[in-house]
């Protein structure tokens, strides 16, 4: 699998690079954000890791017009304890985050972890007729998900919505009406082997209702409720 790395720190580069190239990586790497950008936009990679502090234009703003053009799945590094920069990068449409201070044993996991997650997006067949309850296409008020495509319509606006975010919304209008836990979303969407950290669940589910205009203190769609988790109104 190819990775691109980008991140200004040489040293650390070297590291990741020694060790992932022997676990079946090819790692091609970039020290300043702008080269990591037209790296980014012009090769085939199964993941980029993404640091936050990066000369020329830094991690967010090159995740910003990365996901203009891809969806390719991004794990950033932030530093330690640093929860801003953890919550921007994922309502910017990060899959993952790590603390600068991690081990090689968690990027492994991580990194894996995202890039599974769009394989199973790219290549998991559509269940239909008898083998599911739910059509290819879905419709619930101003709401058209296509499953198949992997697209949803609120009337004529197509959402831009990551790939996680999608898995949200899918999974909770296939259980309208119905309580589903931070877990339980977590279960649905990503797998029990999926590292769970902080409330992350939580940041996707703040991005997905802004971009459904949805207000949470009066929602028309996902309601959360206290102490629970978040159920789709039906």
């Amino acid at each position: 699998m190819k990775i691109l790395l980008i991140d200004d720190d040489e040293k650390l580069c070297r590291l990741i690079r020694a060790y992932l190239e022997p676990m079946g990586f090819a790692v091609e790497v970039a020290h300043c954000g702008q080269a990591g950008l037209e790296l980014a936009l012009q090769g085939s990679f199964d993941a980029v890791l993404l640091d936050v502090m990066l000369p020329e234009i830094d991690g967010f703003e090159v995740l910003r017009q990365l996901r203009q053009h891809s969806q390719v799945p991004v794990l950033m590094f932030t530093a330690r304890g640093d929860e801003t920069d953890r919550i921007v990068g994922l309502e910017m449409g990060a899959d993952d985050y790590l603390p600068k201070t991690f081990s090689s044993r968690e990027l492994l996991a991580r990194l894996r972890a995202v890039i599974r997650r769009s394989k199973i997006v790219e290549t998991e067949p559509v269940k239909v007729a008898a083998e599911s309850s739910f059509a290819e296409k879905l419709c619930i008020r101003d709401l058209v998900i296509d499953v198949g495509a992997r697209s949803v319509y609120q009337g004529d606006e197509l959402l831009a919505l990551t790939a996680i975010e999608f898995d949200l919304l899918l999974a909770m209008v296939e259980n309208c009406g119905r309580i589903l836990s931070r877990d339980r979303l977590l279960d649905l969407v990503v797998g029990r082997d999926y590292t769970v950290f902080d409330r992350s669940i939580d940041v996707h589910i703040s991005s997905l209702r802004r971009k459904l205009n949805d207000n949470p203190k009066d929602p028309n769609y996902i309601k959360t409720v206290r102490s629970a988790g978040y159920m789709f109104i039906k």
